[in-house]
């Protein structure tokens, strides 16, 4: 999302955005829920078993339940072909996603490299290349145990609460929650509910550091047991497993450590230096400025019919004045 957002222009309203994403995602979940347990229901009053027993969750559903519970519907052949349609998009979509932001992040940290000519195109054909036969075992004859153990530990919840919890410090507590409520203020002109900014700074390290804490000491060596097969991983594949989750996850200390090394300067001098942000001028804040004097200068042109309110800071408390500009 955030290598995403880069591309907008400086005065969208993420916050707009960002409400009618979560909305949206609510109701797609709400309304694929109906869709698919009315077909579980369907399948399991049809075979006279409990629901629970018609499938579970992961491929199986998709590949599996769903393709047998489209044979029994009218006009088989369309469903089927819609369905994979939608399965096809899907995964183009994920991959959209997962491409241009591991792509813009690497461009924008090496831009000396990556920027200029074809380099960019160039660099996203080979990540499509290589993640291309990455993804060639888990379609091989035993790929679906690779994948079950994929899916398991690299791609799991723990995984993803590690790199939410330590981004929401990143941003809540070392770039600032406030000089972060502030930012947005300027780029949509109106403050946002303060309510979000509590969520930062402390309810969503505190659940998901909880919730990462609580799936480390629940945690259980993956076992496959459905309807179709059984396997219990050995012991070298489920090292291979925490492989997969660690090398990811290891990622933010790792890098933590080398700055610190590489930055010159005493202890103290390394940490305000790594934690103080580097913005450009039309980023900064009035009490961020040497000068009480400054006035943004990066806001759209007003026309004498389009009024707008600039949002400008007081450098003694920061509140917000409201201050109506109109250029003729």
């Amino acid at each position: 999302m955030t290598a995403l957002g880069s591309y907008n222009k400086f005065h969208n309203n993420c916050y707009k955005d960002a409400i009618i994403i979560t909305c949206l995602n609510s109701c797609t979940s709400f309304f694929a829920g109906f869709v698919i347990f009315s077909v579980l229901g369907f399948m399991a009053l049809e075979q006279g078993v409990h629901i629970s027993q018609v499938a579970e969750s992961g491929p199986g559903l998709a590949f599996i339940a769903y393709p047998k519970a489209i044979t029994q519907m009218p006009v088989a052949p369309l469903w089927a072909v819609i369905f994979f349609f939608m399965i096809m998009l899907l995964g183009l979509d994920s991959q959209f996603v997962g491409v241009e932001g591991f792509v813009t992040a690497m461009v924008d940290t090496f831009p000396e490299y990556l920027h200029g000519g074809y380099r960019r195109e160039a660099f996203i054909a080979a990540v499509a290349v290589l993640s291309f036969f990455l993804g060639l075992p888990m379609v091989s004859e035993g790929g679906l145990y690779l994948f079950y153990l994929w899916d398991y530990y690299a791609a799991s919840g723990m995984t993803l609460l590690w790199f939410c919890f330590f981004e929401c410090i990143a941003i809540s507590w070392i770039y600032g929650a406030n000089r972060f409520y502030d930012n947005i203020a300027m780029m949509i002109g109106f403050r946002i509910f303060p309510w979000i900014k509590i969520c930062w700074l402390f309810l969503t390290p505190l659940m998901t550091g909880g919730i990462f804490l609580f799936s480390i000491i629940s945690f259980k060596p993956l076992y496959i047991k459905n309807s179709f097969f059984t396997y219990e991983y050995p012991l070298w594949g489920q090292a291979i497993g925490l492989v997969f989750a660690i090398v990811s996850m290891i990622q933010i200390p790792i890098y933590v450590v080398y700055a610190f090394i590489t930055t010159p300067g005493t202890l103290y001098e390394r940490w305000v230096k790594l934690t103080t942000p580097v913005l450009k001028p039309h980023q900064l804040r009035q009490q961020d400025m040497p000068s009480h004097d400054y006035m943004p200068t990066h806001l759209p042109l007003i026309t004498e019919k389009e009024p707008a309110l600039l949002a400008y800071y007081k450098p003694a408390d920061g509140v917000a004045l409201r201050t109506t500009h109109v250029i003729n």
